[in-house]
């Protein structure tokens, strides 16, 4: 783990692996809360590394003091509810020693019944013998070129909200000024951090520069689709939004976020049945988790429902709105505008005699 002033978090992070992990590793970038104080209670395995605004640098330095078999990362807000404690103990008693890279699926939200809402998956557990390596100042990811790779059903749950977006731009910007070169997977990030704090106009031509790009990832190419998309809705500019929605087909088969939000042009313009077709679309969307790329599932759950609901009923088909809105209450069984909606169509539709 690389850590700074992780006091709030840190006790609860490692309360959840201690018992099952054979080593705890420690590398702290600059505390000055009770941090390393914390982290003396679970090892003495305790790193100090100077940081330097490359968050690969400090994690390949973590990496570099491991000494057992395999290396699991962690940042000190993640988590290990007790259903994945055990499943992990079960992971660790019989993976295969073959297995080099084992990727297990993040939890970045929950909804109001504790059910995973938003959700990534990440290679987190290595082979210490592949000397694997992190890239990227921001958003670091390990270079697995070459190794083998399987899934586990193990999940690590995130904690924290909020946005590093100006920490991350930060350093972005420093590094460009310091003459690196902006390129590959970290222009896409520079795009999306502008995005993330309203510099619209210079995420546009960021974003834009990405795609233009030979070489990306087709699952990278359609985030940028996405951010960009909603840089031109928060612009004002309608149908370069609609434009770069329809231009992410070109990369993968339309996902559920893509096809609810081109289902919004058209309920914005009145056009219920090309709305309704989109968000159809988006209900039956099958999607298989990409490495990286956050999924919320809402946009092929719940809220495509709603929207739909709303369509039948603009276009007076009060049936099929019904049955849209009782589909939406499965997920969201206590919402008061579904529970409202309930009673109006109960009123119409099966009135009492």
């Amino acid at each position: 783990m690389i850590v700074k002033d992780e006091e709030k978090f840190l006790p609860e992070c490692l309360d959840s692996v201690c018992g099952i992990v054979d080593e705890i590793i420690i590398v702290d970038t600059g505390s000055r809360d009770r941090t390393k104080e914390i982290a003396q209670k679970y090892t003495s395995k305790i790193y100090d590394f100077p940081w330097c605004d490359d968050f690969s640098a400090a994690r390949n330095y973590s990496f570099e003091q491991a000494t057992q078999e395999y290396i699991m990362w962690l940042d000190a807000d993640d988590i290990l509810l007790p259903e994945d404690q055990e499943k992990l103990k079960k992971l660790k008693e019989s993976l295969p020693p073959k297995r080099e890279v084992v990727m297990m699926d993040y939890y970045l939200s929950f909804d109001s019944a504790g059910i995973p809402l938003v959700l990534s998956r990440r290679h987190r557990l290595v082979r210490r013998d592949k000397k694997l390596k992190w890239i990227g100042i921001v958003h670091e990811y390990i270079d697995v070129a070459g190794a083998e790779v399987c899934f586990a059903n193990v999940a690590v749950a995130h904690r924290r909200q909020g946005s590093h977006a100006e920490r991350n731009l930060r350093i972005i910007e420093q590094w460009i000024a310091s003459g690196g070169r902006l390129e590959g997977r970290l222009l896409l990030h520079y795009g999306s951090e502008l995005a993330d704090i309203s510099r619209l106009e210079e995420a546009a031509v960021q974003l834009n520069r990405f795609l233009l790009q030979p070489g990306n990832a087709l699952s990278d190419c359609v985030l940028a689709c996405i951010k960009l998309a909603d840089c031109y809705e928060k612009m004002g500019l309608k149908e370069k939004k609609l434009e770069t929605l329809l231009r992410s087909f070109q990369y993968d088969t339309p996902q559920s976020e893509v096809c609810c939000a081109i289902g919004g042009c058209f309920e914005e313009r009145g056009q219920w049945e090309t709305a309704i077709y989109w968000y159809r679309q988006a209900l039956q969307t099958a999607e298989e988790l990409v490495l990286g790329f956050m999924e919320n599932r809402s946009f092929r759950t719940w809220l495509p429902h709603c929207r739909l609901c709303i369509c039948y009923a603009k276009l007076g088909n009060l049936e099929k709105a019904d049955w849209h809105n009782e589909q939406a209450l499965q997920y969201l069984p206590q919402d008061p505008q579904l529970l409202a909606n309930r009673s109006k169509f109960n009123n119409l539709l099966r009135p009492q005699t």
